[in-house]
């Protein structure tokens, strides 16, 4: 092969450097030096070239210079003519990975690295997984100051093997301080913690959360060079809190370094005042409450059942004030109104907190918003926690409700209250949302009450950020109760301040920061797509199983994809819309003597196999699905609305048009 002047030149000048960072200069000089003397001694006679590279190819020089060099021709003969490129070039055995970060260095960050992960003794016997299986992983999520990270998945595993760095800027603060770099004595004041959830994700996609744990990041003030190491011991969550389920190693680095550290004196000095001066705060609410409780037993004996709470337990066990979890978040613009802030709500997956063993009781758990968030699913209590501090971002009067449903389960919902009076419920699990009128049990029999559409029996408390009511009114019925909240006859109410005590803001409390909503990393129309082509791959194989042929009509799969807008249009508004253009659609492509069936269903998540077995569970889909006639034509179109937080509303509807044989 010859090659030209200039390739050559460049290929030799390519060699040339790969031995100069070999040092294979060097490494011939001693391989000269040692030949010299064990062979030309007794003799002093010439060492040709051929005994050299003898000598060279012996100590394995030459295979070492061979393998570091490798040759990358081109295959594709139109590609060389397209676009000349050099015919061979160097490719170094492993090239360095770069990663960049946009640092401002007029500011301070925290570079929080996960260094792996011991005693995850739950995994002890997992088998390590093969290339390419799929296996169970661990995932964790972090919050600081209003940022929001999340590590690579890794799998589950005794010592899982994170590697993950994260930069954590200090000062998030906009105006005033925000634009110098702040010292170690205005770290110091800086209480907020580092929020790290640990979530697992099985085999089908379903989240379990596994630890939550609040970092404290500033013993790195006193560290000499900056840097810092921590082992983190994770416990569990809910029933499990005071277990042990993994080790996190941990380094802190502050970057820039610090001029002047801070001695560990100090920063513990700090810390003990913090705790004091937080738990005394608790400690004069706690009085407080008992206070409030026992004025509230006196007006009424029976007021002793009513479903009156004023603290609740988050995943680690801990007892937070109710009022603490909710607070007014704005959405920036991932969500335009109070409607679809209920819609995103109520398409988050709705579990219980798991109990070990039987019984039937119900284990409380009231999640922080970054476990909820980071899971994608919780409780009633969760999603009206959220629900109520969404409506508060977008400036509406709103209360958590707690109180009961149909047959006195326990339940929680959310309360507007409008400048006119008009008092709105809005289920937080459904998105759906119902106008209070109360019934007054002293009208004589001929005037006509109003029918409650709501589902909601009971009434014991509500609360938000700034206020807590206990219903004193004679009954606890939601159908009968007066929502005058101006009225302490009828609600007991808290007072402000020692709500303000212990709930942020102006509260140095245990409680931790609300982070920011995250927009969707769901790219709908692929989802969309990738959920359709399984969806006929399980129906033709399904009908294949009966003996039925499919056949398949793009056609009228397209003509589907108005409903399903419709329908997510509805729940997002309830306004119905585009009704009349589908159905003038369908009846344009089913020709007369043909008969069409349609069925919608709707689901929150993305699992195709599990749509597919649900859907088989309902008769009408099922009948769809095993249509039999003549001319049989099947369709299916799936639409995924996305949400922030990765949520989605899974739209998908089956159809079928076959002649009618009498």
């Amino acid at each position: 092969m010859s090659l030209p002047p200039e390739k050559a030149s460049e290929l030799k000048q390519i060699i040339h450097q790969q031995l100069l960072k070999m040092d294979v200069h060097g490494r011939i000089r001693e391989v000269l030096a040692e030949t010299i003397r064990e062979e030309l001694a007794p003799e002093h006679q010439q060492l040709s070239t051929e005994d050299l590279i003898k000598a060279l190819r012996q100590r394995g020089i030459i295979d070492d210079v061979m393998k570091e060099l490798k040759f990358v021709t081109d295959v594709n003969e139109t590609e060389r003519t397209s676009a000349p490129k050099p015919s061979t070039h160097f490719v170094d055995r492993e090239p360095p990975v770069l990663k960049k970060t946009n640092i401002d260095p007029t500011r301070r960050y925290l570079y929080l690295q996960v260094l792996g992960g011991k005693a995850f003794l739950e995994h002890l016997q997992e088998p390590e997984p093969l290339p390419g299986q799929i296996c169970s992983t661990f995932t964790l999520c972090l919050h600081f100051r209003n940022q929001r990270f999340r590590s690579k998945p890794v799998p589950c595993a005794c010592e899982p093997d994170f590697q993950d760095g994260f930069l954590l800027e200090i000062h998030r603060d906009s105006l005033g301080d925000g634009s110098k770099m702040v010292d170690a004595t205005t770290m110091l004041s800086i209480c907020d913690p580092v929020h790290m959830v640990l979530i697992k994700t099985d085999t089908f996609g379903e989240t379990t959360l596994v630890a939550s744990y609040f970092l404290e990041w500033r013993s790195v003030l006193a560290a000499e060079n900056g840097i810092t190491n921590v082992a983190v011991e994770l416990l569990g969550v809910g029933t499990e809190s005071k277990v042990s389920v993994g080790v996190l190693n941990i380094r802190l680095e502050m970057y820039p370094q610090l001029n002047k550290t801070l001695s560990s004196e100090i920063i513990s000095t700090q810390f003990t005042l913090e705790r004091q001066k937080t738990a005394e705060k608790e400690r004069l609410f706690l009085v407080y409450a008992k206070q409030w409780w026992r004025e509230y037993l006196q007006i009424r004996p029976t007021h002793n059942t009513r479903l009156v709470k004023i603290f609740a337990q988050d995943e680690n066990g801990v007892n937070r004030p109710v009022c603490s979890y909710v607070r007014p978040l704005r959405a920036g613009r991932l969500l335009d109104t109070p409607r679809q802030a209920a819609r995103f709500v109520s398409v988050l997956g709705h579990e219980r907190a798991p109990v070990i063993g039987g019984g039937g009781g119900k284990q409380e758990q009231w999640c922080t918003l970054l476990a909820f968030l980071c899971r994608n699913k919780g409780d009633c209590e969760d999603h009206a926690n959220l629900l109520c501090s969404l409506l508060l971002g977008f400036g509406l009067e709103a209360f958590v409700c707690v109180g009961t449903k149909a047959k006195g389960v326990p339940h929680t919902w959310v309360m507007t209250c409008g400048s006119d009076g008009t008092i709105t419920f809005w289920e937080s699990l459904t998105g759906h949302r119902y106008i209070h009128r109360a019934i007054n049990p002293d009208d004589p029999p001929i005037v006509e009450q109003p029918k409650p559409l709501y589902p909601y029996r009971t009434i014991g408390c509500m609360f938000n950020h700034e206020k807590f009511f206990g219903n004193c009114q004679p009954s606890d019925a939601v159908e009968v109760c007066v929502f005058d909240l101006h009225d302490e006859s009828r609600w007991k109410p808290m007072s402000r301040e020692a709500i303000k005590s212990v709930c942020p803001p102006g509260a140095t409390s245990s409680v931790p920061p609300f982070p920011p909503l995250c927009a969707s990393t769901i790219d709908a129309a692929v989802t969309s797509n990738d959920i359709e082509v399984q969806l006929r791959i399980l129906v033709s194989e399904h009908r294949k199983d009966l003996g039925l042929s499919t056949v398949w009509d793009d056609q009228l799969s397209y003509l589907l994809s108005p409903a399903l807008a419709a329908y997510e249009l509805e729940r997002t508004t309830g306004v119905s819309a585009g009704n009349e253009e589908f159905q003038d659609a369908v009846r344009r492509a089913v020709p007369d003597g043909h008969t069409f069936k349609g069925f919608p269903i709707h689901f929150v998540h993305r699992n195709a196999r599990r749509i597919f077995a649900t859907c088989l569970r309902s008769p009408f889909c099922e009948e769809i699905i095993c249509c039999r006639g003549d001319q049989v034509r099947l369709a299916v179109r799936v639409r995924v609305f996305t949400y922030p937080e990765s949520a989605c509303a899974v739209w998908i509807m089956f159809a079928c048009k076959y002649r009618s044989v009498l």
